[in-house]
């Protein structure tokens, strides 16, 4: 079947698209362009379709499906016996700004790929072969001393070792022409979210980046995060996303002030998702056709019980479109493709608000770019790049909308802690500099941060003037306020450290919950060394340990350490979230800590909101301020509360499926494997308590 352009030209990854797709014959189509800017259409959408003269290639026949292969044949390739055998290389002097995650990630990317047996085709072993010899290649220019993949003006594939489990994750680095590491420029950093690709791994990510050209050079750095493959850049996915920014900016001149963020399909999620979550890090944020409401791109069945529905808005980008006002924003969407409609979504919700997205549509196309959409969508990232964030003078007007307190941050305003969680909290504030004030109003807002550079006082709803400039001894960056029974109150220094290291154990940025925001962080499994009180209730905390580890190993592309709770040691204390698995008669950390739960835990019984149930067939879910460390979570009996079949599903069902306490009743079944039912699911106070009206509920 022959294919023919009516408009546009068709890109390297066009081809690319078209030689591994199933779908190849559906992706050019006659299209025009039509441009929703606030109201008004562009004349582009007038033009009409015309035959492009430059064309650039016709797919006449379509190839044949690659040969399938036997994974285990893979093994015995000499080569790839021989890259996996590389070392740590942690002794190997490499030069600046190199690191040996750079050639870790080439016998990591082989190792995942071959243990969940990932190479299928002969497609797939060819570009093993591929990445293979490009690792060893790195290998001989280490032991010269030499770096070459770190030469302006190409794209290689660079490495990091994760904070979350101490795992190499890839990224894909532009690095431009006429940058020199010597130099004291400061330089924009395009950031690039991949789309879903089922069949991404490392290896894939690598051969797809390693050397390769593109379309046209860009004269800043552009980055491609891996984002640990298909998750929409949530959880630990998102965590990637600024661990590579982090790594980028930590070995190459960036200017923080001109980080603009994009993505497509997935990307496009992701990209709606980071960029109203984290307006203030941002010069511009551009989603093409990704979803931004769970809801309606699942079609979930409405009314949605609690916690359920409250835990759906930690990460959908529509309850947080009013932020779009505190950063450049682009949508774009297909005239055919459904996913139209989540851009149209975010910009009624944010006009709602009183601020405006364009949204660029592609006349006539489905979920693909049309040429001149992209080069608007582009060039209005150009623009922002360009002039960046302006970080003095600070913003005067802030409005901010959050429901959760793991987005707590608009530039100089920090909600530290709700009233209640998982409700709205808005702050809507502006620097009166007549005045040298700061005029606030908030709502659900607890404790309050603000830049003490914003103004000499501020007034916080309706309040008494308080002192800002030179509050708390001048000693901190921000100074605090609370809302207390009789107003707002300035925080004095020790007050504020206070805060700072969450004393009273309250909810606030990185201690807010739920079960899986614990896997976005350092964390750690620690078994029992002793005997447990109920050998049905061990039999089911291993399985479901297992699940955990396996599913994390193979969708979130790490292996997480484990140990046991006699090898606890005051530094994993204090440096990472402890993940408990057993009971107090197994696990002597749980012990040491099940007295300073919200809950009662004996041999016979475990009460939960008033309500008693037998070891024999139940198990607590939890997570709580880990009481031996204020500052660091503590989870008890779960991993991600989203499995296999979600991860197989599609990314926009990671969603929480458990709130902060849960009780599970488990039944074994033949096949060793359990059947569970949540029969208590509870999303806990702002002081990590079960709620007064839950609890008196159940009194009743």
């Amino acid at each position: 079947m022959a294919l023919t352009a009516h408009t546009g030209w068709i890109t390297f990854s066009d081809l690319w698209r078209m030689s591994f797709s199933s779908r190849w014959s559906h992706c050019l189509s006659g299209c025009g362009l039509l441009v929703l800017n606030l109201i008004c259409i562009t004349p582009l959408a007038a033009q009409s379709t015309t035959t492009n003269d430059h064309f650039l290639a016709q797919v006449t026949t379509k190839k044949a499906p690659p040969e399938p292969i036997d994974p285990a044949s893979l093994t015995s390739i000499e080569e790839i016996q021989k890259l996996r055998q590389v070392s740590e290389l942690k002794d190997l002097e490499l030069p600046r700004p190199a690191q040996p995650a750079d050639i870790q990630v080439f016998p990591k990317a082989i190792d995942w790929a071959l243990r969940h047996e990932e190479i299928r085709n002969s497609t797939q072993r060819d570009a093993l072969v591929r990445v293979t010899r490009q690792g060893l290649n790195r290998v001989a220019a280490a032991e010269k001393k030499q770096a070459p993949w770190l030469a302006p003006g190409g794209q290689h594939v660079l490495g990091y070792v994760s904070e979350v489990d101490e795992s190499i994750q890839p990224y894909s680095l532009w690095i431009p022409e006429g940058y020199q590491q010597d130099s004291t420029d400061r330089w924009p950093l395009e950031v690039v979210l991949h789309g879903r690709d089922n069949d991404l791994n490392e290896v894939k990510f690598i051969d797809q980046h390693e050397g390769k050209t593109l379309k046209q050079s860009p004269k800043h750095f552009r980055l491609e995060v891996f984002g640990r493959g298909n998750n929409a850049y949530r959880w630990a996915g998102e965590t990637d996303v600024f661990e590579a920014i982090r790594d980028v900016t930590r070995r190459f001149r960036i200017d923080d002030q001109r980080i603009n963020l994009w993505g497509f399909s997935m990307g496009g999620a992701g990209a709606w998702h980071l960029g109203v979550h984290h307006p203030d890090r941002w010069s511009s944020v551009g989603a093409g056709a990704g979803f931004a409401d769970t809801i309606v791109y699942q079609k979930l069945k409405e009314p949605i019980e609690s916690p359920r529905r409250e835990l759906l808005r930690i990460y959908d980008a529509v309850d947080y479109a009013p932020n779009a006002g505190l950063v450049p924003m682009i949508g774009y969407g297909g005239s055919e493709d459904p996913q139209l409609a989540a851009a149209q979504t975010m910009q009624k919700a944010a006009r709602e608000a009183g601020v405006e997205i364009p949204v660029l549509i592609g006349q006539g196309m489905a979920h693909k770019w049309h040429p001149e959409s992209e080069q608007e969508f582009q060039a209005f990232h150009d623009r922002h790049r360009q002039t960046g964030r302006v970080r003095f003078p600070l913003n005067p007007k802030i409005r901010f909308t959050t429901w959760t307190v793991k987005y707590p941050e608009a530039d100089w305003l920090k909600v530290i802690r709700q009233e209640f969680p998982y409700q709205i909290s808005t702050i809507d504030a502006e620097i009166k500099n007549e005045a040298d004030l700061v005029e606030v109003s908030t709502k659900n807002v607890a404790i309050l941060s603000v830049d003490r550079q914003a103004a000499e006082s501020i007034r916080i709803d309706g309040s008494e003037v308080l002192p800002l400039r030179n509050a708390a001894e001048g000693l901190l960056p921000d100074v605090y306020y609370e809302l207390r029974g009789n107003g707002w109150k300035q925080l004095e220094y020790k007050a504020s450290r206070d805060v700072e290291i969450n004393d009273m154990r309250h909810k606030h940025h990185r201690l807010q919950g739920p079960i899986d925001d614990a896997f976005t962080q350092p964390f750690v499994h620690v078994t029992g060394s002793g005997r447990a009180w109920n050998s049905a209730h061990e039999a089911y905390t291993n399985w479901s340990l297992k699940r955990s580890q396996q599913e994390f190993d193979r969708w979130l592309r790490g292996r997480p350490p484990a140990i046991v709770d006699n090898g606890l040691s005051d530094e994993i204390l204090m440096d990472k979230n402890l993940v408990l698995w057993g009971d107090p008669g197994s696990n002597t950390v749980i012990a040491r800590i099940v007295d300073q739960l919200p809950i009662e835990w004996t041999k016979d019984k475990i009460l939960v909101n008033g309500k008693e149930f037998s070891p024999q067939n139940h198990a607590i879910a939890m997570i709580v301020p880990n009481p031996l460390n204020s500052l660091r979570y503590v989870v008890i009996n779960s991993g991600h509360t989203f499995h296999e079949a979600e991860f197989k599903g599609s990314n926009a069902q990671l969603y929480p499926r458990l709130g902060d306490l849960a009780v599970i009743r488990f039944e074994q079944q033949e096949n060793g494997s359990f059947r569970e039912d949540i029969v208590e699911n509870l999303i806990l106070d702002s002081r990590w308590q079960i709620p007064q009206q839950l609890s008196a509920d159940t009194q009743k």
